[in-house]
């Protein structure tokens, strides 16, 4: 029997819709975090999954060690040379202590053990280094499927792991380390078709943890009310989500 994990893995078995599904973070966010970073040597990437974050920072790190608790998320993980994955959890990696000038954790902080991962950042971070983590939360649609993704988020919403509430509070009243920085406001925007939109869905864990309970797929059972707001599926519409970033800086 395999060894149960030790962590909160809600997106291995969907690991490579995950990598397929997920949007990409505006570039202005990694513009600005190597803009307050103290030198450009070598970044953590914590919970970096299939890399999302890892490849939009890779251009401005000289070493980005991005690392995941999930062997099936890092296996489809793809990024430049100078990154390297490893398997590991965000709460002990085996990076030398005072060893980076940034860590990052992108939609990805409240699977963690923040107290043991707060710990470790002060363990890795160089003096003035930069913590830097932050998420997004639920897609604003076109009005044209407005009221089919109320109906397939009103099912799903019951099955949502608890961590989820962390991520529509914006991480408020988390027992931040070091000093805070003012972040930018930023907006997480996509040009999608409706089977680029729907395989977002799909990698919800709330919709793999609906299937699991009940067998129902309710992505694809609402996909006919998509298909009747949206018309032509391979027409290109505009999604957003709202964003949040928090930024902390060690002392020196």
């Amino acid at each position: 029997m395999p060894a149960k994990p030790s962590f909160h893995d809600h997106f291995s078995a969907v690991a490579a819709q995950y990598a397929s599904a997920r949007p990409e973070y505006p570039d202005a966010l990694f513009a600005w975090i190597a803009s307050i970073a103290p030198a450009r040597e070598q970044l953590w990437d914590a919970g970096c999954g299939s890399g999302q974050a890892s490849r939009g920072l890779a251009p401005y790190f000289a070493q980005v060690h991005a690392t995941d608790p999930s062997a099936a998320q890092v296996a489809q993980a793809t990024a430049p040379a100078n990154v390297r994955f490893a398997v590991e959890p965000g709460e002990r990696c085996h990076l030398p202590d005072a060893s980076v000038d940034a860590i990052c954790v992108a939609q990805a902080l409240h699977w963690f053990d923040r107290a043991a991962f707060f710990i470790e950042c002060e363990r890795v971070l160089r003096p003035d280094g930069v913590l830097v983590a932050w998420g997004y939360q639920d897609i604003e649609v076109p009005a044209c499927i407005a009221a089919a993704n109320q109906m397939l988020q009103d099912e799903i919403q019951p099955y949502w792991p608890p961590e989820r509430t962390l991520i529509d509070a914006a991480y408020a009243d988390f027992d931040w380390p070091f000093a805070r920085l003012d972040a930018p406001v930023l907006d997480l925007t996509a040009q999608w078709t409706l089977p680029r939109l729907l395989g977002y869905f799909a990698s919800y864990s709330a919709s793999k943890r609906l299937r699991e309970a009940s067998g129902r797929d309710a992505v694809a059972a609402h996909a006919a009310a998509f298909a009747d707001g949206w018309g032509d599926p391979d027409i290109v519409r505009g999604v957003r989500w709202p964003m949040f970033v928090h930024a902390r800086r060690k002392g020196g």
